[in-house]
């Protein structure tokens, strides 16, 4: 199965995750427009939406680079429509951008509460519905969401409530619009890892290189990805997807390839999973 002639639609794809993704889907030839907000190189992290777009054409795909705040209405709406311009419609949206602050009540400002609500569980509906129009008329539409299944477990609540809120979020949009546009045939899934990602989350936040020794690489989670966004969409909805179990399903049985540090067995467990 192949992403070839398709246009994906990924938020917050200049690095990370989200970048993998799109090289992934570049390789099959497909189109991505980088809906992100690095334009000007960022001190801290790495890669802007215009070294993004030089990786896609670089890997074998069209690319856009789009600067766009998910928070703005506008500048969403703005850049769906200059992608469907660009590439005549869009069959794929990823939802990846993400807001992160692990911390508890008394310690999270409203301006930190406000931004994870905004980009998480705001920009996913946002982007979803700006999307939506276009994917209706994709012969195999795909939203894909990168939340974690709901997990009511209050250790999960306990120290970053504000957190765990607005990825919840997220996931809710996924339980909803699944059943919302299902006769529609847009499926609409969640993935999330089973492991830390070597994400510059993970580096700056989660305990540096020597958190990042004990995580799997970006790749696990756009192989994933791809085999979920090839899936036919009136057959693959409503699901909340872990990294590794669809890699098994997908007929993966080494994943030793996806370590940071090969032979790892000590992974630093994800947020969300019992």
């Amino acid at each position: 199965m192949s992403l070839a002639g398709r246009t994906l639609f990924i938020t917050g794809a200049s690095r990370g995750i989200g970048l993998a993704i799109a090289l992934r889907a570049a390789r099959d030839g497909a189109a991505v427009a980088i809906a992100a907000k690095t334009v000007d190189p960022h001190p801290k992290l790495e890669g802007t939406i215009h070294t993004a777009a030089a990786a896609i054409e670089a890997a074998g795909g069209r690319a856009l680079a789009v600067p766009c705040d998910i928070r703005d209405e506008d500048q969403v709406r703005d850049a769906v429509a200059r992608t469907i311009d660009a590439f005549g419609g869009i069959d794929v949206l990823v939802n990846n951008a993400s807001a992160i602050s692990l911390t508890g009540t008394l310690a999270t400002p409203m301006k930190r509460f406000d931004l994870m609500q905004q980009v998480n569980a705001r920009g996913t509906f946002l982007c979803s519905q700006a999307c939506i129009p276009a994917l209706k008329r994709s012969p195999n539409p795909h939203i894909l969401t990168l939340s974690p299944p709901l997990n009511l477990d209050p250790r999960w609540f306990r120290d970053h409530a504000a957190y765990t809120m607005a990825k919840y979020g997220m996931s809710m949009c996924v339980l909803g619009m699944a059943e919302e546009f299902r006769a529609d045939g847009i499926a609409v899934n969640a993935l999330w890892p089973r492991t830390g990602i070597a994400t510059a989350a993970i580096r700056n936040l989660l305990g540096g290189e020597d958190a990042v020794a004990r995580c799997r690489t970006p790749d696990i989670m756009a192989d994933a990805a791809h085999w979920i966004l090839t899936r036919p969409s009136r057959e693959t909805t409503g699901s909340f997807f872990i990294d590794d179990d669809v890699m098994r399903q997908a007929g993966v049985t080494d994943l030793d390839r996806y370590s940071v540090v090969p032979g790892t067995r000590d992974f630093m467990p994800d947020f969300f999973l019992d």
